[in-house]
């Protein structure tokens, strides 16, 4: 059984995706795709409402030495994700944007934890923040779920079970033409720090319309089909590791500037199969 049954209904969290709680009952030697999709959805509503508590109540931040802000917000989830993720897969590595790596050597499962993507927004009250958690297995990332709180938005998948957007199949975009083709974007000043300067300005030209101020919800927007470019010049595994899986159960593409799946090129790029030919042309300028 999945962990919600359609759209989201009313505004009291939990109930409306009817989590299957015997799911999380559970050892890593019996655990099943789905089972781990449950968890990693059931992991990111709960972190999720921890930051509620603190979004547009004037939270101010610390900035660290890399000029971006933290939040008790990013830390009191991040905490919550891995004691919970500790405690039912202890044999499970971890690698989280606030605390680092737990250093269980040689672990065949890693899960990587980011628990405001967006906190840029998040400290000026925007609602397009996120919770990320991505569970990479033998160096492929086979489960994916994103939970935007102030939306209610949940976009969750794992290898062979699907990608699900509050209870409904997720799919990206059937359009075939760049030209007609929304492109999402982060700040755009960040591209020429980056020396990508002109291949952004390359493909803003050659999509249709631009929109900005996305971090992950740039992403959701490419895997439900209600955009087709998401990119980034610079980005961090945490950043990245829920879409692997939920493009690639989605029918899409998520990985580097030159066709390859991966969370770990420090660049990203989301589109549709049919327009990555195209989207990979104009950055790379042939």
């Amino acid at each position: 059984m999945l962990f919600f049954m359609g759209p989201a209904t009313g505004d009291q969290g939990r109930e409306k995706y009817q989590i299957n709680t015997e799911s999380f009952i559970i050892t890593p030697m019996n655990t099943t795709m789905r089972d781990y999709m449950n968890f990693a959805a059931e992991t990111v509503w709960q972190a999720g409402r921890l930051t509620l508590a603190h979004f547009q109540t004037g939270v101010q931040p610390e900035w660290k030495a890399d000029d971006s802000p933290v939040t008790i917000a990013d830390r009191e989830a991040e905490q919550f994700m891995r004691r919970h993720i500790s405690a039912t897969y202890p044999g499970h590595d971890l690698i989280g944007e606030e605390f680092g790596a737990n250093n269980t050597s040689g672990a065949s499962h890693i899960w990587y934890i980011d628990p405001i993507d967006g906190t840029k927004s998040f400290i000026r009250g925007v609602p397009f923040y996120a919770v990320l958690l991505g569970l990479e297995i033998e160096g492929r990332v086979e489960v994916g779920a994103v939970y935007f709180p102030p939306l209610d938005e949940l976009l969750v998948a794992a290898t062979g079970v699907g990608c699900w957007w509050n209870g409904r199949p997720a799919r990206v975009s059937g359009e075939t033409d760049l030209s007609r083709s929304m492109v999402c974007h982060i700040d755009t000043a960040s591209f020429a720090r980056h020396s990508r300067g002109a291949a952004w300005q390359r493909l803003q030209a050659a999509g249709y319309y631009n929109a900005g101020w996305c971090d992950a919800y740039g992403y959701a927007l490419v895997a439900t089909g209600r955009a087709e470019v998401m990119l980034d010049p610079i980005i961090s595994p945490w950043d990245g590791a829920p879409f692997p899986a939920i493009f690639r159960e989605a029918g899409g593409y998520y990985g580097d500037w030159q066709g390859r799946e991966t969370i770990h090129q420090q660049e990203a790029l989301a589109t549709t199969p049919a327009l990555l030919p195209q989207v990979l042309a104009v950055l790379n300028g042939d």
